[in-house]
């Protein structure tokens, strides 16, 4: 038996009775198609019969051509499957990560919920075609967000990476044959207007306006570790012989709260403390439980973004830095900056920011690095006139 055949259902009493039926209902003035009369058979990898209708010869012959090359490349999906919606697929997709932590699964279900369901959980994934997707990502960039800003370049390439994971899911479970998501080109957020670098003056003025919260300024700006770190180090990840934070934890926005949790990428890691900032945790580690948090909320609780930000930011206003754009966050930038002019390689900037990879941390910050390529000449020219003298004397 043929694995793809087209079958001629004019004397089918089934297609009969269902001529009779779309003849009648057209007398009444019905605009329904009449049904098909050609119906093209296969029988799919898993071994079970398939079938399709069409009014015409020419568009069964068709669809038996395109079957039989997918059947024998292995490129084959199952025409019914294409129909599940998107936001079926997209709710498998949720409920079998893995991987990624609490926070970024929160992150995600966000994005699917404000701005990639609403556009095509009606959608049959198979009906998602690639100027469809790309019309879409226009107009992210054009119209406002849920919270009446248009969304930035990094907030659009998210909201895309999370609709492409949805799809990649189809195209693996062999709903659809390509990922209409791929492929598209997405306007890249200008790292250098983001970034602010302070000088070790301007952090010295911005800790000092900070008053209580100093040491914490101060360890934000030379360590480089993120906020959600440093509110959930606890006394007993202070290694002060060793001159070493040990960041283990984070704090985890889930609902109803925080929490902690792992931090980000899982990447556990130890950073040095300058010995001046050494001097001034000494105080706020002395006599206290190693499980009592390092920089604690004036509740007891921990330091909570929302509460402390005000306090920053009339800080930032009295050391004169008022307009840089500097945020607790951007501490990480300093932090980098000024590891970079001492004279740290990229591994060491790694660790300290907790990226997940070298390259990564090229991304953001290589262009900090100094060019050493006449270093590296002088080098070489030292190393030839070595030789080349040794060879001399041989002679």
């Amino acid at each position: 038996m043929a694995r793809v055949w087209i079958e001629d259902r004019a004397a089918h009493a089934d297609y009969q009775a269902a001529m009779e039926k779309w003849q009648a209902a057209k007398r009444e003035g019905s605009k329904r198609q009449p049904p098909g009369r050609w119906r093209v058979r296969w029988y799919g990898p898993d071994g079970k019969p398939k079938a399709l209708t069409f009014q015409k010869l020419p568009q069964a012959e068709a669809e038996k051509r395109a079957l039989e090359e997918r059947l024998s490349k292995g490129t084959y999906r199952d025409p019914k499957q294409g129909k599940t919606l998107f936001k079926e697929v997209a709710e498998e997709w949720h409920g079998a990560l893995r991987k990624p932590a609490e926070r970024t699964r929160n992150d995600y279900r966000e994005l699917l919920d404000l701005y990639v369901i609403p556009k095509w959980g009606t959608w049959q994934v198979s009906a998602i075609r690639w100027e469809d997707v790309s019309a879409w990502l226009t107009d992210l960039g054009k119209e406002p967000g849920k919270r009446g800003k248009p969304l930035s370049p990094a907030r659009i390439e998210k909201t895309h990476l999370v609709a492409s994971m949805v799809m990649k899911r189809a195209v693996m479970a062999g709903r659809i044959h390509v990922n209409p998501f791929a492929g598209h080109e997405l306007t890249k957020a200008d790292d250098d207007d983001d970034h602010v670098y302070l000088t070790h003056e301007q952090l010295a003025d911005l800790a000092d306006a900070a008053g209580e919260h100093r040491t914490l300024i101060l360890v934000l700006g030379y360590c480089g570790i993120r906020w959600s770190e440093a509110t959930a180090l606890k006394v007993g990840r202070v290694q002060l012989e060793a001159r070493r934070l040990r960041i283990v934890q984070a704090h985890t926005r889930v609902k109803g709260g925080m929490r902690l949790g792992p931090v980000k990428n899982h990447e556990k890691r130890s950073v040095p403390l300058l010995r001046s900032v050494v001097d001034l945790i000494q105080p706020l580690v002395a006599g206290r439980p190693s499980g009592a948090l390092l920089f604690p909320g004036g509740d007891g609780t921990h330091l909570r973004y929302g509460t402390w930000r005000p306090e920053f930011d009339a800080a930032v206003e009295e050391a004169g830095l008022a307009g840089l754009g500097i945020t607790p966050h951007k501490l990480r930038h300093t932090a980098a900056s000024l590891a970079i002019a001492s004279g740290a390689d990229v591994k060491v900037v790694q660790t300290m920011l907790g990226h997940k990879s070298a390259a990564m941390t090229l991304d953001v910050y290589g262009h900090l690095f100094p060019d050493r390529l006449d270093e590296v000449a002088d080098a070489l020219d030292a190393g030839r006139a070595s030789a080349l003298a040794g060879r001399t004397a041989v002679g």
